[in-house]
């Protein structure tokens, strides 16, 4: 089972490239390049292992629970999951042309901005739930 050190690690990680990547992507220039590339698809790739790794990790002693209240808030999570996982792979379709992860493709800059925001809000959002509601649940269950 992985740790809430390491969970909170990787939301720190999180959180600090999303505050990098909305201040790079306000520049246009800075967009098209390789280095701005590599920190976005790092993002990504952060965001899409953190939520398998809470997908995975904590919902199982929530659902098991015999108390409702319990139960819906691991169905909520996990619809979350399942709506950054959507809205991911809609925002790479759209705005990331390559798999090999070197170029953004960008021919709207203001639109581009618009959904990265999007983006970056809603993630961090699930961090802040994550740490101010599931977290603090599982702990009182499992009582790690």
């Amino acid at each position: 089972m992985i740790s809430y050190t390491e969970l909170n690690e990787q939301n720190h990680r999180i959180t600090e490239l999303t505050n990098v990547l909305s201040y790079l992507f306000k520049d246009r220039s800075m967009c098209d390049t390789g280095s701005c590339c590599e920190l976005f698809y790092r993002y990504v790739d952060l965001v899409k292992e953190h939520i398998e790794v809470v997908d995975r990790e904590m919902y199982s002693d929530l659902l098991k629970s015999p108390d409702k209240k319990i139960n819906n808030v691991a169905r909520n999570f996990m619809s979350g999951s399942m709506e950054i996982k959507r809205i991911l792979k809609d925002f790479t379709k759209r705005w990331c042309p390559t798999q090999k992860g070197d170029t953004l493709h960008i021919n709207e800059h203001a639109l581009f901005l618009k959904d990265t925001d999007e983006l970056f809000e809603i993630v961090l959002q699930r961090i802040l739930d994550e740490t101010e509601h599931l977290y603090p649940l599982v702990r009182s269950l499992t009582k790690a």
